[in-house]
């Protein structure tokens, strides 16, 4: 028992005939105890030998068909787990123990993942225990689980051991697993549920406080350091032998649909592979640690379990605290000391971060839509970041790679607009912020290729942008709350505008007009159905339908006039473009003068005419007024502006509060960025978290599920003895 015969070797190396025979072993019917040679055997096999896409995609079955009774998953993870054990204790550990460590999760990788999406019962049938009989979990599990202890000992091992050419392959390797370890949330529903199972994930909730903010900092250090794929690929002779793809590169590409792993950036031809893969996965998996939410069973629930016991949880659930999320929300700058300003001391335990190279790293990563949920995040929940965000002088840094990415909006998603419409909403709720854009003059704006803009303040392509997106999305999205997202922030910034640049003046009457004719075509065709529409009950539906979104227009244009009435009456005598502006399309504003919705901001608008008008009229000369003199006149006459005759309203501030029950978006968000940035595809058919296009579903590599016995699998002659 426990006991292996020599595996045939070929030339000192382990031959193609021992590693079909090893992995078949692993997936057969036979259960080897932890003790046995077989699993030392299998774990230092150089995996560089071909299978047959067919044949992988029996392996995975039949591993799915026989684990229930040879619990060889739980085995390779607590082997693995034993695996990063020894390499954390030892110093200067030796090539082969992360060798083995990392053959140990690759193998669990790929077949956890053909488990997890394979699944179609209400349970996850992993059977990750150990039998009975097995005496050496006795020492290291305790009173752990299998699960329990991996993510203990794969999170510590990425918190503690730096990434280095050694080590870099294996901490990618362990992120990989932790996605996929995670993964069993796209089997839930898009509302956390009691019933929802993701034994890892919970596993990584229980974890220490330490232990977690240890494994928060060393994540956003990853994406700030963004180490490269090292050169020395011989680092790990079992991954790269000329141009031969390895057993377990043809399973993760081919069979099992799995993540490319290290092979996608070492040997693939293509051009998208990433040059920060740790840097890039590293932020996949702090995004789903920090926004998962475990929804709990009170005890009346539990007791009293019915259908309207079921709709309370739904609309008022009970989650476990995340403790990921606090860390996140706890970090400081380490640049700081742990007593603030005030001399108070935090209370709380802190991590603490470079805040200036995360602010920096984040301008050049916002591209990737990863990045800005991560700055959303911070923003939202980091007070310490959101303020430091705001004393910064350079916020070009930030503002620019997202009013870009709003400028490019049809090639965006709609949820990547809404982030960053949410972003510049959090950061315009500070008036300094607010005043600061306007004194931020850019020299040029290459990527805006309708007009040139050269010498204009941040502030004023803020506008212009927010602007086009509101036009963007009456054209194309029609959303309202992105609509009144974008308004809400100009809202905020209108009282503090500073020298609005001309074509930003011209923008905003422009969308005013746009809005105005919209409102006005509406208005008639509403009140023509109202005519015919009497005792048809589908067209009183229709106009019952217009007047719904005549409301919405109403709003729209009211929001629109409150924002010119803030420059207006707080900022006149600094914005001579936006009363030229108003001059030159005056018109615009005339059908509006006796609306009760928009009366008074009217006058106030036709008070600022009519003072502006009156002395152009002073001083008016034969012949046409040029722009320039034009705008010499207000100017002129806008130190002499008093208010007088204005109405005051109340100064519009809007902030952001998430909805009560933010997870429902997020969570199925942030898999949604997992599927399509990092390489990781999933079983469609599977999925539940979030509708799957079924057009998009594939038959994979053209393999039909068929059931198969296990002598469907070829062994060798030579057995080992379990």
């Amino acid at each position: 028992m426990g006991s292996a015969p020599s595996t045939p070797r070929r030339g000192g190396a382990f031959s193609p005939e021992a590693a079909e025979y090893l992995i078949g072993t692993f997936v057969g019917d036979t259960p080897f105890p932890l003790s046995s040679e077989f699993w030392q055997k299998l774990l230092e096999l150089p995996l560089n030998v071909q299978w047959p896409t067919q044949r992988v995609q029996q392996a995975c079955e039949l591993l799915a068909k026989n684990n229930c009774h040879t619990r060889h998953l739980a085995k390779i993870l607590f082997h693995l787990a034993c695996c990063l054990q020894e390499s954390m204790s030892s110093s200067g550990a030796s090539p082969l123990v992360y060798e083995k460590a990392f053959n140990a999760v690759y193998i669990s990788s790929i077949f956890l993942k053909h488990l997890i999406e394979s699944d179609q019962g209400e349970n996850i049938q992993l059977y990750p225990s150990l039998e009975d009989n097995e005496d050496v979990q006795k020492d290291v599990l305790r009173d752990q689980t299998i699960e329990n202890l991996v993510m203990r000992n794969v999170l510590s091992f990425i918190a503690s051991v730096e990434v280095s050419p050694d080590t870099f392959l294996l901490h990618l390797e362990l992120l990989n697993f932790m996605i996929i370890a995670m993964s069993t949330q796209l089997l839930c529903g898009p509302s956390p549920g009691p019933n929802d199972v993701n034994p890892f994930l919970d596993a990584a909730m229980d974890q220490d406080s330490s232990l977690v903010g240890a494994v928060v900092r060393r994540l956003l250090l990853n994406f700030m350091v963004r180490s490269n794929v090292p050169s020395n690929r011989a680092t790990y002779s079992i991954l790269y032998d000329g141009n031969q793809s390895s057993v377990l590169q043809r399973v993760g590409s081919a069979a099992a649909n799995i993540v490319l792993f290290p092979f996608s950036y070492l040997v693939s031809s293509g051009g998208e592979e990433s040059k920060s893969p740790i840097a890039d996965i590293s932020i996949h998996v702090l995004l789903v640690l920090v926004h998962y939410h475990k929804c709990l069973v009170s005890e009346d629930y539990a007791n009293h379990k019915s259908s309207t016991s079921d709709s309370l949880l739904k609309e008022n659930p009970h989650f476990s605290d995340n403790p990921y999320c606090k860390a996140l929300e706890h970090a400081i700058d380490c640049e700081l000391d742990r007593v603030d300003i005030e001399g108070n001391a935090h209370s709380a335990p802190h991590i603490k971060l470079p805040f200036a190279s995360l602010f920096d790293t984040l301008g050049i990563c916002l591209a990737d839509e990863a990045a800005v949920l991560l700055l959303y995040s911070l923003l939202q929940g980091n007070s310490a970041f959101l303020e430091y965000v705001l004393v910064r002088t350079d916020l070009d840094t930030l503002l620019m790679p997202i009013l870009e990415a709003l400028y490019n909006a049809p090639s965006r998603t709609a949820n990547q607009i809404y982030m960053l419409l949410i972003i510049l909403l959090i950061l315009s709720q500070d008036s300094s912020f607010n005043a600061s854009i306007h004194k931020l003059i850019l020299t040029g704006v290459p990527w805006y290729k309708e007009r040139l803009l050269h010498q204009t303040s941040l502030g004023s392509l803020m506008v212009v942008i927010l602007i086009r997106t509101v036009q963007y999305n009456l054209s194309k999205l029609r959303d309202v709350y992105l609509q009144t997202t974008c308004l809400a922030t100009l809202a905020n910034v209108a009282p503090h505008v500073h020298r609005l640049s001309a074509y930003a003046s011209q923008r905003l009457v422009s969308l005013f007009d746009m809005l105005s004719r919209k409102y006005i075509k509406l208005a008639e065709r509403r009140d023509n159905k109202l005519h015919t529409a009497k005792g048809d009950s589908e067209g009183n539906n229709l106009v019952e339908d217009m007047s719904t979104e005549l409301h919405i227009y109403t709003d729209f244009l009211r929001l629109v006039l409150e924002i010119i009435n803030a420059i207006l009456t707080y900022a006149l005598p600094r914005n001579p473009e936006v009363v030229y502006a108003i001059m030159h399309r005056q018109e615009v504003f005339q059908p509006f003068k006796n609306h009760p919705r928009f009366n008074e901001l009217i006058d106030n608008i036709y008070t600022v005419l009519d003072f502006f008008n009156s002395r152009m009229d002073a001083q008016r000369e034969d012949g046409d007024w040029s722009v320039h003199e034009v705008l010499q006149v207000i100017i002129v006459n806008c130190r002499s502006w008093r208010g007088d005759g204005m109405k005051m309203f109340t100064q519009l501030r809007f902030t952001y509060e998430q909805e009560s029950h933010p997870e429902e978006f997020f969570i199925p968000y942030v898999w949604q960025l997992v599927l399509s940035r990092c390489g990781f595809s999933f079983n469609t058919g599977a999925i539940n978290l979030f509708p799957v296009d079924l057009q998009t579903e594939r038959l994979e590599n053209g393999v039909v599920g068929t059931t198969l016995q296990n002598g469907d699998f070829d062994k060798p002659e030579y057995q080992l003895d379990p």
